[in-house]
């Protein structure tokens, strides 16, 4: 039987991603279009547990669309892995009238969704992350928007280091995956890209092609390095010393989580948003949405958590062939 729900709650939990705004206005105003009150929990599991909690209306979501970050902000909760937290989370959702529960966010997130469903608050995910590293989907929200930045970072750098005739190191964000990378690296043309997928740390073919490079009359090189491999400015250093060439090292950072979102972002976000208070309301339960094969689906979270994700080996060779290292 369908369980109608009377009041949802929203959260973002775990790194903030360009998106997510819209994906709790999407939230808020289906839900109330549909005659179902909203509480926002502030600062993800960390604020339920401290009870920062409030009540949304349509006017709470207001001009937020095309803001970056989460206005309910977000934190980490290492506490809520633990039973004990996770029953006080779920007691503190009954207690405000809590009965159904959206949660954007990643992996982590997702556990924390499972934990509180077991304890009998419905919950829906969303993944939000601008890593794309969710393997039950093809989307993540933020994703969009963080490597747009990351790329015309890039085009800037690109610009000085011709101009300079300089090797240039750009670490983008990623610590366990390359997918920023991975695209930057084909949309900006780099000479090479270092992922924590497929790289051998043998930054001795990366000197021996920059030397065949520079024999060959290519005056600059551009090296897009993954979070998760790191040390750019040390590889900078050895570089340098090994080829002759000057040697710079950018690390663009948390710039990439910010920033107005795309419309990718924007639309994709609030169609999952809308989707999560459908789901709900229809009585659904530990639930993730993805989008998978151009279309929104949905999965048990237990089911997207035991899911495996990988690198596209087509897109990376293919940014081999598109370096020019012949």
């Amino acid at each position: 039987m369908e369980r109608k729900v009377k009041t949802i709650g929203v959260l973002t939990s775990g790194g903030d991603a360009p998106g997510m705004n819209a994906a709790i206005r999407a939230v808020v105003r289906t839900a109330l279009a549909e005659g179902v009150n909203v509480k926002g929990i502030r600062r993800g599991y960390m604020g339920l547990l401290e009870e920062d909690i409030y009540d949304m209306d349509s006017k709470s979501v207001s001009d937020i669309i095309q803001r970056g970050g989460t206005i309910l902000y977000t934190a980490r909760c290492p506490e809520f892995m633990k039973p004990e937290y996770q029953e006080k989370g779920a007691e503190i959702c009954k207690k405000h009238g809590i009965d159904g529960l959206v949660v954007i966010g990643g992996d982590g997130s997702f556990r924390g969704a499972r934990d509180l469903a077991k304890r009998g608050v419905n919950t829906v995910c969303l993944p939000g992350t601008i890593d794309l590293d969710i393997a039950c989907t093809d989307y993540t929200i933020g994703f969009d928007t963080a490597v747009n930045t990351a790329m015309q970072t890039i085009d800037k750098v690109r610009d000085t280091s011709t101009s300079h005739e300089r090797c240039s190191i750009i670490e983008v964000m990623g610590r366990k995956a390359g997918y920023i990378a991975l695209w930057c690296g084909i949309a900006n043309g780099a000479e090479d890209i270092l992922i924590a997928e497929r790289y051998d740390y043998n930054e001795e073919v990366i000197i021996d092609k920059i030397k065949k490079g520079r024999k060959a009359g290519r005056k600059h090189y551009i090296i897009i390095n993954a979070e998760g491999i790191g040390d750019s400015y040390g590889m900078a250093e050895r570089i340098e010393k090994a080829t002759g060439m000057e040697t710079r090292a950018t690390i663009i950072g948390h710039a990439q989580r910010g920033g107005s979102p795309t419309v990718r972002d924007r639309v994709y976000a609030s169609a999952m948003g809308g989707m999560a208070v459908d789901l709900l309301i229809k009585g659904a339960t530990n639930r993730v949405i993805a989008y998978k094969n151009d279309k929104f689906v949905d999965y048990d979270i237990d089911e997207a958590l035991s899911m495996t994700k990988d690198i596209d080996q087509h897109l990376f060779d293919l940014a081999k062939k598109l370096a020019g290292n012949f």
